[in-house]
């Protein structure tokens, strides 16, 4: 236990403290903020390969029924109805895929990290009333 006034530690090695703890903090508020990115990040990029899908399906969607209707005005046959039954399903999953892709982009957004926001506030919050006394 020190004794005399020159063997306590002195103000620049409580500031070195402090520092050295607030730079631990902001690290792990940065981590968490990265971790957090990355969770609402992996839903939004499920979502766009999702509408990407859809639009493809759409277009192979377009293109039967471009098909259908040269079949039904050629030849009014039976062969276009069955390329107007697979054009109707490809516009379905075109329209589930596009439907579940726009959930998921809506689940991951916006991807602000809200919680390491937050817990900087209270950091911020902290050390200003541990200054203030």
């Amino acid at each position: 236990m020190p004794t005399r006034a020159s063997d306590r530690p002195g103000l620049g090695m409580a500031a070195k403290a402090v520092a050295e703890h607030a730079s631990a903090i902001a690290r792990l508020e940065l981590e968490l903020a990265t971790t957090e990115l990355k969770r609402k990040l992996a839903p939004m990029g499920l979502g766009i390969g999702m509408l990407v899908g859809a639009a493809i399906f759409g277009l192979f969607g377009l293109m039967l029924a471009l098909a259908a209707s040269a079949a039904a005005i050629v030849i009014l046959l039976p062969a276009w109805a069955a390329i107007l039954a697979i054009m109707v399903g490809v516009f379905g999953a075109a329209g589930l895929l596009g439907i579940l892709g726009l959930a998921a982009i809506k689940k991951g957004s916006p991807p602000v990290p809200e919680q390491a926001i937050e817990e900087a506030k209270l950091t911020t919050e902290a050390l200003k009333a541990s200054n203030g006394r």
